[in-house]
């Protein structure tokens, strides 16, 4: 794509964005048709259509399959901390499903067991309304996992933070990594999101004192509502360095 193309694209983008935020727009309205919107930009439908790519992307547009292209309602925030711990903008439901599992696969090297190994599969889904909003799944060595009955049990969020808060093992080390990707298949109907819009990956292995993996947690946050925030002290010493 040439600088013009993509300066035409993202001048679009601007247009419709500021649109949105002022309210000149508002959530639910649909957009005229693209044509109509290439017409009006004096652009190529396929250069509208990138443009109003980079506003899916964003959360702020929805393209329903033959009715076009809505104005989404605000969703709510989410915002990743540190630790396994998430902020909301809004009260979140969170429903718990207990599986019990076989390490394969990449958790074999996350978790540092041999193939087989009998896991506890703990997969939380925070919904918004109906809306399925982020999703969590931690794995732990089976004979380390507390009690609890394989199934699925929802509840408010704060049962779901008290059951991740659980002490089970004097805990050492927790590493966390973070990447943004396209979601898997499942991911994507897990989440009811689209297989083009990014998510915020999160890997988090936890180890206690002896060195062992005690558990790894996988965080999926879709990109259009999800931002990661870590924050670091300073020491007096480390100020003076800087300085």
């Amino acid at each position: 794509m040439n600088r013009s193309v993509a300066s035409r694209r993202h001048a679009i983008a601007d247009d419709l964005r500021t649109q949105i935020s002022t309210g000149h727009i508002k959530p639910g309205e649909r957009l005229p048709s693209e044509a109509q919107l290439a017409a009006h930009y004096t652009v190529s439908t396929p250069t509208l259509r990138n443009a109003l790519a980079l506003l899916q992307a964003e959360g702020l547009v929805e393209k329903v399959h033959g009715k076009g292209n809505f104005i989404r309602h605000p969703l709510p925030r989410i915002t990743y901390v540190g630790g396994g711990h998430t902020v909301s903008n809004t009260t979140l439901d969170v429903s718990v499903r207990t599986t019990k599992v076989r390490a394969r696969g990449h958790l074999t090297n996350l978790l540092q067991v041999a193939a087989g190994t009998p896991l506890t599969e703990f997969l939380y889904l925070s919904q918004a309304g109906k809306s399925p909003h982020s999703l969590v799944r931690i794995y732990i060595p089976r004979d380390l996992a507390p009690a609890a009955t394989p199934g699925e049990s929802p509840g408010p969020k704060g049962a779901a933070a008290a059951l991740l808060a659980e002490p089970r093992l004097p805990l050492f080390k927790v590493q966390e990594s973070i990447c943004a990707r396209l979601p898997t298949p499942t991911e994507a109907a897990t989440l009811r999101i689209s297989s083009t819009l990014a998510v915020l990956a999160i890997t988090r292995v936890t180890a206690d004192t002896t060195g062992h993996i005690v558990e790894v947690a996988l965080l999926t946050l879709p990109g259009d509502r999800a931002e990661a925030v870590f924050t670091t002290h300073l020491s007096a010493k480390d100020r003076r360095a800087e300085g």
